[in-house]
C-alpha cells in the first residue's frame, strides 16, 4: 500500500511538472496565445524580478528536466524494482523540496507551493516507510519496562535491540573510579 502511494504522489509531480515546465518554458518562448493558453495562466514576468532569469524559458526546462525527470526515473525504477529505486525516489523528492524553497525566496507565496512542499514531504516519508526505516506508529509504551521480540518496534526501528553494541570501546567502558 506504501508503495502505491508513493507511486501515486511521484506520479502526481511528474505529470504536473513535465506539464508546468514545458508551458512556462514554451509559453515564454514561442507565446502563450501559440499554446491556446489563457491570459490567466501567464506566470508575471515581474515574478522573475531579482533572479538570474530574464524569461520563463530556463525556470521552465529546469522544472520539467530535472524535477520531472527526476520523478519519471524514479517511477520507472521503483516498477523494475531497480537497486536504486531508493536514491532516486530520494532525489526525486530532494529536488521538489529545493525548487519549492528557490520558489519561495523568488515569488510571492502560493498554495500551490504548500501543496508541492507537502508532495515532496510526502514522498520522502513514504520512502522511509517503504524501507521500513520507520515504522507508522510508535513502538509500546512501556513503564520503564525493557521490551525485546517483534513488539519492540519504534518509530525509527527496533528499540532495545540485542545486537551488538554502538559506539566506539571506548564509549561503552565503564569509567573506572
Amino acid at each position: 500500500m506504501v508503495r502505491i502511494l508513493l507511486l501515486i504522489v511521484l506520479g502526481f509531480v511528474a505529470l504536473t511538472s513535465l506539464a508546468g515546465g514545458l508551458a512556462m518554458a514554451l509559453g515564454s518562448w514561442l507565446g502563450p496565445e501559440k499554446l491556446g493558453l489563457p491570459v490567466e495562466a501567464q506566470v508575471p514576468l515581474e515574478y522573475l524580478n531579482g533572479s538570474p532569469f530574464s524569461s520563463f524559458v530556463v525556470p521552465g526546462l529546469l522544472l520539467a528536466l530535472i524535477v520531472g525527470g527526476l520523478h519519471v526515473t524514479a517511477i520507472v525504477a521503483m516498477l523494475r524494482h531497480h537497486r536504486l529505486a531508493g536514491l532516486l525516489t530520494a532525489a526525486a523528492g530532494y529536488s521538489i523540496l529545493v525548487w519549492i524553497f528557490v520558489q519561495m525566496m523568488l515569488i510571492p507565496f502560493s498554495v500551490l507551493q504548500a501543496v508541492y512542499f507537502g508532495a515532496g514531504l510526502a514522498e520522502l516519508g513514504l520512502l522511509l516507510l517503504m524501507l521500513k526505516v520507520a515504522s507508522p506508529l510508535p513502538g509500546p509504551v512501556t513503564a520503564g519496562k525493557k521490551v525485546t521480540g517483534p513488539r519492540a518496534q519504534g518509530t525509527l526501528g527496533p528499540v532495545g535491540s540485542s545486537g551488538p553494541p554502538i559506539g566506539s570501546r571506548h564509549e561503552r567502558e565503564e569509567p573506572s573510579a
